[in-house]
């Protein structure tokens, strides 16, 4: 007879608990942002920022479409109404990741709460880790990237990294339509096939928590 531990099937393996995962190609990499109509519309119209755009704040950039909706509402909140997708260059998404600082101070990870804040300005992206989010948008044990550029890094992601904005406001609403009517393989089937970024753990060792 067999020994149980012979025949026992694996349970599922559990997201590792910081990992980027995002739909991308060989060259590029789809973000989320959403915006007010004013904003979000001329956007995906003309494919680049327009000039109101404000190159000189912080501006968040979320991989995770869930978590885009988590955040906008599903494109509901007010100044959210235009949810964006925007493929960037794989080579700026990993310039941001390389230059970023994690945005709070984590003991062990940094030498001291002064050496992070010194960091922390100097950085021109930095990192949060915070719990992606099912289809009901409550929160799951793995974490999903948050990535904030400032000053040149959001100029960079503006005018050089986005090859392509998309309005996908639509969508949104759909799938949305779909988990509200308790349809859930249907909403499943209509987002986007992220997964994991082939990006090397080292190179992220100065962001995990």
């Amino acid at each position: 007879m067999a020994r149980a531990s012979q025949c026992a099937h694996p349970g599922p393996v559990a997201e590792p608990k910081y990992q980027i995962r995002a739909l991308h190609t060989e060259s590029t990499v789809t973000v989320y942002q959403a915006y007010a109509p004013e904003i979000g519309l001329p956007a995906a119209r003309e494919g680049r920022y327009p000039a109101v755009w404000q190159r000189d704040r912080m501006t968040w950039i979320k991989p995770s479409f869930l978590w885009m909706m988590y955040r906008c509402g599903w494109g509901t909140k007010e100044g959210q109404e235009t949810v964006l997708a925007a493929e960037i260059s794989r080579e700026g998404f990993e310039w941001a990741l390389e230059h970023a600082c994690l945005s709070h101070y984590e003991h062990g990870l940094h030498a001291d709460r002064a050496t992070w804040k010194r960091q922390l300005k100097r950085a021109p992206a930095r990192v949060q880790w915070d719990p992606e989010r099912d289809l009901h948008l409550q929160p799951l044990a793995h974490r999903s990237l948050q990535l904030g550029l400032t000053g040149e890094a959001a100029r960079l992601y503006a005018d050089e990294w986005t090859v392509s904005i998309t309005d996908i406001t639509s969508l949104a609403h759909t799938i949305h339509a779909h988990v509200q009517g308790g349809d859930l393989d249907a909403a499943r089937q209509l987002l986007p096939r992220e997964r994991p970024y082939p990006v090397n753990e080292g190179d992220l060792a100065h962001l995990y928590q």
